[in-house]
């Protein structure tokens, strides 16, 4: 099987898991307490502007009607128009989306820079002081809450130190040099959450990588510890470290719901949870969507890498 085939067969998987979420989240939605029509003209509205504001949005049609008309205006970028703040959802999302990524990619890249280089210590110097320390780093990142990770720093950086913004968000064609300062706090907070989960991977793969018999051979031949570890070792052990990289952005793009709200920052987070709180239903909705696909990009973006790094996968285990 060729890439490409492999490629279209993972596109075809991730269209069908949509569908399957944009049903579960239609349905999740509809059973939720609370009148469309109602919170649209408030409660002194009469019956009869409500029973013509239900035929004209379609709310006393059957459950699958909705369904299908929704997915319809769905499928042609039609996400509806929020109720709280009046305006076409799918201009919302564009508008707050770039923020949450932007969040969510200078995390990640903090995470893989401070994990890497630590599992590849932890795992050179097994048992030692080194390891034991690292391995306490991963345990403790993994313990304590993403919030509360924003928390201590704002605590410790804003606060105490004084070095950082508390939060807030600065555009960067703005001013570039404020928005990197708004967002090193942000993001630092939650790649450093982010980094015991692929410091624990990258040790564990390069262990058992360092145990394999072409190792020792490479030692036998002279080759210098440096080439072993990070020609050899790494190279092969770095496939399922890709995986976790690429399930952490997407752990770090669902992380933004709660933190967004600890650094206030203006992202599709805050959106949610402002769409959650005012019963803002297809605000709601559309929010859900978008983060389920971001979540689903992320994984089709490590099987490509996956497939791309051990042919096997693509290949379905033959060579």
């Amino acid at each position: 099987m060729s890439m490409l085939s492999y490629l279209v067969r993972r596109l075809a998987f991730l269209t069908v898991t949509l569908l399957f979420v944009t049903l579960i989240t239609f349905a999740v939605t509809n059973v939720l307490p609370g009148d469309v029509a109602l919170l649209i003209l408030g409660p002194n509205a009469s019956p009869e502007s409500l029973a013509a504001l239900r035929e004209q949005l379609g709310l006393n049609q059957p459950l699958y009607v909705q369904y299908v008309d929704w997915l319809v205006g769905l499928l042609q970028g039609d996400l509806g128009r929020s109720l709280l703040f009046n305006e076409p959802v799918i201009d919302l999302i564009a508008e707050k989306l770039p923020r949450s990524i932007m969040l969510a990619v200078a995390a990640t890249l903090i995470a893989v820079v401070l994990s890497i280089p630590l599992g590849i210590v932890a795992a050179v110097k097994q048992n030692e002081p080194a390891d034991t320390a690292a391995s306490m780093f991963g345990f403790v990142g993994i313990s304590i809450p993403i919030f509360l990770w924003g928390l201590v720093f704002i605590l410790v950086f804003a606060v105490w130190l004084d070095l950082f913004p508390t939060g807030q968000y600065v555009s960067p064609t703005e001013d570039l040099v404020r928005s990197l300062h708004h967002l090193v706090l942000p993001a630092s907070a939650m790649g450093f959450a982010l980094t015991a989960y692929v410091m624990r991977m990258t040790r564990s793969s390069m262990l058992e990588e360092l145990g394999e018999e072409y190792i020792k051979l490479a030692r036998a031949k002279g080759m210098s510890e440096r080439v072993v570890v990070l020609r050899h070792a790494f190279r092969n052990a770095v496939i399922p470290v890709i995986t976790v990289i690429a399930f952490q952005f997407a752990y770090a793009f669902g992380g933004v719901v709660v933190l967004e709200e600890v650094f206030y920052w203006p992202g599709i987070g805050r959106l949610t949870l402002s769409a959650i709180q005012s019963q803002d239903i297809p605000l709601l909705q559309g929010c859900i969507i978008v983060v389920a696909l971001m979540y689903m990009l992320s994984n089709l973006a490590a099987d490509v890498l996956y497939a791309y790094f051990d042919p096997r996968i693509r290949y379905g285990g033959e060579e």
